[in-house]
């Protein structure tokens, strides 16, 4: 995911929104090998969801994949015309908000927990003298 947005960032190709930005991305990571299986039925489009199985079988490597130069190089001259900007903090931000709110609170909750836990005790009092300094700035 981070390797996509840096590629955007640092202007290799452009993606017309986030969201493909991070689908991009996400299709990367299951053809490196990344255990990351496809959305199931009822979270994504039927195609959507039989692109990822594909890029996911090949990254666990139950399906040859035939590479297809004409095809890549055709994507890559189109995304080089895509717009570098859905890969900027604010467009990342708005998108990370959307889709928090479809969440509720408790699953919302249940991942501030997680990812406290999974921090460490530096980055965590790091983090809670940052949120210290963000509430008594909003105070004044």
């Amino acid at each position: 995911m981070r390797e996509e947005i840096d590629k955007i960032r640092h202007g290799e190709h452009g993606a017309r929104s986030p969201q493909q930005a991070i689908a991009i991305g996400l299709s990367e990571a299951r053809r490196a090998g990344v255990a990351l299986p496809p959305p199931r039925r009822g979270k994504a489009k039927k195609s959507t969801r039989k692109s990822a199985g594909y890029a996911y079988e090949a990254g666990q490597g139950k399906r040859k994949t035939q590479r297809r130069p004409r095809v890549a190089r055709a994507v890559k001259q189109v995304l080089k015309k895509e717009p570098r900007s859905s890969a900027s903090r604010g467009a990342l931000s708005k998108q990370a908000k959307r889709a928090a709110s479809r969440r509720s609170a408790a699953s919302r909750s249940a991942a501030a927990r997680k990812a406290a836990r999974t921090k460490g005790a530096k980055v965590r009092s790091t983090a809670a003298r940052k949120a210290a300094r963000t509430r008594a700035k909003r105070r004044r």
